[in-house]
């Protein structure tokens, strides 16, 4: 990592030890990255297999935009480095942000046959770049999993293409990919995120006193 941009480095390991003490990163899991150059393309991005709440500046390499290392590590970028190149691409993201929080999991694969989640009607939406009002509806992509990271790109930037409006995508029984213009919106967008996926997954549950019914607070339906 150059000395330039050792603040980025910085950054990205603040946010994995934030999200490992929020339980949306548990042991090894996520992957995290920030754009330093547009031309070329060069991404700062985590190494593959560090625990998050470990997370340190040298953990953060560089890569291009064909996911590859820049200059020499003795470590490896995420498996998942291909996916964080296409979304900026797509997306024009300055960071992206990965997660694999225990409600983000259960509700990307709670409808095996299911394959977007809508949410509406929570203040909380506001919190997404753009979203004005508690009436709008994001629609959150399921996609399938895949160890294949060239196939599972190709499907990502694909769903990306037929969902222009999308802050985020899940990756069934996985977790959370967004992203943002800077880092910040980025991690704005999991916090947001990650408390309306909890909502749900608690609400679908959640009768009132007295009540018989279950509380609406979110859906999930075919796209």
């Amino acid at each position: 990592m150059r000395s330039n941009n050792a603040s980025v480095a910085r950054e990205l390991a603040a946010i994995g030890r934030r999200f490992y003490a929020r339980g949306w990163v548990q042991g090894t899991s996520g992957n995290f990255s920030a754009v330093m150059s547009r031309e070329p393309l060069r991404l700062a991005i985590t190494a593959s297999s560090v625990h998050k709440g470990q997370l340190r500046d040298a953990h953060i390499l560089e890569i291009d935009d064909d996911a590859q290392i820049v200059g020499t590590r003795t470590r490896a970028p995420s498996a998942e480095a291909r996916l964080h190149v296409e979304i900026v691409r797509r997306r024009n993201a300055g960071g992206v942000l990965h997660t694999h929080s225990i409600w983000g999991t259960i509700l990307s694969g709670a409808w095996p046959h299911r394959d977007v989640l809508d949410i509406d009607g929570f203040e909380m939406l506001k919190g997404l770049s753009g979203v004005r009002t508690h009436a709008h509806i994001e629609h959150i992509p399921i996609i399938e999993n895949d160890q294949d990271m060239a196939r599972l790109a190709e499907v990502v930037g694909d769903t990306l293409d037929r969902n222009p409006d999308a802050h985020a995508f899940l990756l069934r029984r996985h977790g959370l990919y967004t992203w943002g213009d800077t880092l910040a919106d980025a991690e704005r967008h999991v916090e947001i995120l990650e408390f309306l996926f909890e909502a749900i997954g608690r609400g679908a549950t959640f009768r009132p006193e007295g009540g018989e019914r279950e509380v609406d607070y979110g859906a999930i339906e075919n796209s």
